[in-house]
């Protein structure tokens, strides 16, 4: 803020001259007090100046609205919607949310630093505020090959860049309990730079936690039970509530959440496909859930914005206020949290679910060739098994967790794996896209519910290498080339014919296409899925296949270095 413009906000304060815009008469919400108060607005450029009886130059009628904080989505991975950070912005601005706090994890995994800076150019381009943590992972672990390689030498610097809120989710937590150096330096220069260091830490406890707490890690949004919340919070954490696409933890643990911790409590969505938000809203969903299960609309909205605003230091925003800034949205009720208006930094920026300006996009020529695979062919497919009795990743529906389950299958005359369709356990291979390594691994899968054909994607969490799952190896053959052809996304086949390819051109991971055609392109593919390739109903088909190269997730997973159990935090054979 300028001299003059401290000036401006201490004479419209003082109704020495009129505000630049006035929500007239609103049911204004008092988180500090915990009440609703009947009040004009009074804004300054992009603050408030204060809560009263004011004029302004320009006026809007809220007699029969209520005004809130805006809300602040406290993780969230922009590119798990698949839309470039403009196209996200457009999306959630009309319902409510205002700042985010975005850890760009996925892309960067893919194209290091130059991602890192498409993402803050891109969400310059966007009216919500966008603030990145920089990842502290890249890659995840040394267990999968990620598209680059960022060391604690190569980050010197960057966390004390104005643009960097953080240091991003640490989810190397084994490191930090056995305190290796390179774990230690990243931690030192967040220290050092006085940054919030997110956490990542499912099923961590006890001497290992304290260990993890204790090195400076503030927040968890992994915890899968109120034991593992209350858990956290005693030992100061920050809790973030998740509700995803993917994973609905929100659901079980706003149970835990009391009068006397809810200040640590806050609400966050992690991944969030447009699919969920169309259908059910952003922020405002977790509103909901947070009523439905009893909490008041105080508690409820402190952990949708001050609680956010506190834990992330952004001590200018998260209540409505004299002296901060003018994010506000104007709710018609305070039980379904139907979105009227959103204003952000003062400025209207949506309107009856319209986002009001214009799309601007950053080009995106940085992250644009994604697809670097060598000596990838049909043969490689192959599955030579020495037993029937096999280890199998065990899909769990409603989350990212798996099983290591033990079963038979069928093998060839050669020892080769054959799918049979009467039991349900099929082929899933991951092929490196990044350095050319040549690296590619096959195991199986087990209750997906894939009948026919195969199902190929750029998008595998977290180095995003590309991931295949079929019945065949025609089908998974034709499925990935044609995905590598395409520059990476979706690609699904059956009797050797592709039934639907989805191309991401940005960084394998994204569209620089509108929510709405993703969307529809989501819709077409989780159909085709279930019906023509009859992948279970009970899970989700793009969704829950992102995940099962995630290395840091129990209990057992698939790199492209091979079968990881997770437990025992190393690579085991297929064999039992």
């Amino acid at each position: 803020m300028k001299k003059e413009q401290l000036k401006k906000i201490i004479d419209v304060a003082m109704k020495r001259i009129p505000a630049d815009l006035v929500l007239k008469n609103a049911s204004v919400i008092d988180l500090f007090n915990g009440e609703t108060v009947k009040g004009d607005i009074a804004i300054s450029d992009e603050w408030i100046a204060g809560v009263g009886s004011y004029e302004g130059v320009t006026e809007i009628d809220a007699s029969d609205l209520y005004a809130s904080p805006g809300l602040i989505d406290s993780h969230i991975h922009i590119e798990s919607s698949y839309l470039t950070p403009e196209e996200f912005g457009s999306l959630v601005v009309p319902h409510g949310t205002t700042t985010i706090i975005a850890d760009p994890h996925e892309i960067v995994n893919v194209n290091g630093f130059a991602a890192m800076e498409y993402m803050i150019k891109a969400g310059e381009r966007t009216a919500l505020d966008i603030h990145y943590m920089f990842p502290s992972s890249v890659p995840a672990t040394s267990f999968e090959t990620a598209g680059a390689t960022i060391t604690s030498q190569d980050m010197a610097g960057v966390l004390e860049r104005p643009d960097i809120q953080g240091l991003g989710e640490f989810m190397n937590s084994v490191g930090v309990f056995l305190a290796d150096d390179e774990s230690l330096n990243k931690l030192m220069l967040a220290r050092d730079a006085g940054v919030v260091i997110d956490g990542h830490s499912p099923g961590l406890k006890g001497d290992a936690l304290n260990a993890y707490i204790a090195a400076g890690i503030k927040t968890d949004h992994e915890c899968t039970s109120i034991a593992e919340m209350n858990d956290r919070l005693s030992r100061g954490m920050y809790v973030l509530l998740r509700q995803g696409s993917a994973c609905h933890d929100l659901e079980r643990l706003v149970q835990g959440v009391t009068s006397r911790n809810y200040r640590r409590c806050l609400l966050c969505s992690d991944d969030r496909q447009p699919k969920t938000i169309f259908e059910h809203g952003h922020l405002e969903h977790h509103l909901r859930i947070c009523r439905e299960a009893g909490l008041d609309v105080y508690t409820s909205l402190a952990m949708a914005s001050l609680n956010a605003a506190e834990c992330y230091r952004l001590y200018d925003r998260g209540a409505i206020a004299p002296g901060l800034r003018a994010d506000i949205v104007l709710f018609e009720n305070l039980d379904n949290f139907d979105v009227k208006q959103v204003f952000i930094a003062g400025a209207e920026v949506a309107r009856d679910g319209e986002y009001l300006p214009e799309v601007n996009k950053y080009p995106t020529d940085a992250v644009s060739s994604s697809m670097h695979v060598k000596n990838y062919n049909i043969d490689r497919l192959k599955l030579k098994l020495k037993s029937d009795k096999v280890h199998a990743i065990k899909v769990l529906p409603g989350g990212v967790d798996t099983k290591d389950e033990l079963v038979r299958v069928h093998r060839d005359e050669a020892d080769n794996f054959v799918f049979d369709p009467e039991i349900d356990v099929a082929k899933i291979a991951v092929v490196e896209r990044h350095q050319e390594s040549g690296n590619l691994a096959v195991a199986l899968l087990k209750d997906y519910g894939i009948k026919h054909g195969a199902i190929a994607l750029s998008i595998a969490h977290d180095s995003h290498n590309i991931i295949c799952v079929g019945t065949n190896d025609i089908d998974m053959d034709l499925a990935i080339k044609s995905l590598i052809e395409q520059e990476g996304g979706f690609v699904l086949t059956r009797e050797a014919k592709i039934l639907r390819a989805t191309p991401l051109p940005v960084a394998g991971l994204m569209t620089d296409r509108s929510a709405e055609w993703i969307n529809e392109e989501l819709e077409i593919l989780h159909d085709i899925a279930i019906k023509e390739l009859k992948v279970s109903k009970e899970v989700d088909p793009l969704m829950t296949l992102c995940f099962m190269a995630l290395p840091v997730i129990p209990e057992l997973k698939i790199t492209d270095k091979g079968l990881f159990d997770v437990v025992k935090f190393e690579f085991i054979d297929i064999e039992a």
